[in-house]
């Protein structure tokens, strides 16, 4: 494994051990080169996706984009690293298990959308307000009012 930090090949494994949902092995790294330290996780992979864009573009799949968009919307809010890294995983086997090799990105953010609003609701407007391109305060409105029930007043 390449050392991120100084790109030498001759990298040890210190540890290695799978994360909380069994989905993968996280490994912590050393470099024998600048003794930087890293952690890379091996997943399996059970077939290679193509995103159908909206554009009908078609993109290879990678779970990395997805991850930055997620933690994205997560950024600042009190959600447990590994709760996060979980609900990606979700997001991928869906992906995968649809049984079609080519997935659109609609379908892509419908499952993000899900998996965010189990988690929390600020990133879920977050993500929802690119997902669907918000262009005015009012897009904001009329998502919370769809989204609905959630006024205190209502409840009681």
């Amino acid at each position: 494994m390449r050392c991120p930090y100084c790109g030498n090949d001759d990298t040890q494994v210190k540890d290695s051990r799978p994360t909380e949902d069994s989905n993968a092995i996280r490994r912590r790294r050393v470099c024998n080169g600048c003794g930087g330290r890293f952690t890379t996780f091996e997943r399996v992979q059970l077939r290679d996706l193509i995103v159908v864009k909206k554009s009908g573009r078609k993109v290879p799949f990678d779970r990395e984009k997805l991850a930055r968009s997620v933690n994205t919307a997560l950024r600042k809010r009190q959600v447990d690293p590994e709760t996060a890294e979980r609900m990606i995983s979700g997001v991928v086997r869906q992906l995968e298990s649809v049984g079609d090799v080519e997935v659109t990105s609609d379908q892509i953010g419908e499952y993000v959308m899900e998996g965010l609003k189990g988690l929390d609701d600020v990133a879920f407007v977050r993500f929802a307000s690119v997902y669907k391109n918000f262009s005015s305060a009012d897009d904001f409105q009329s998502f919370l009012t769809e989204m609905g029930g959630d006024d205190p007043e209502d409840q009681g």
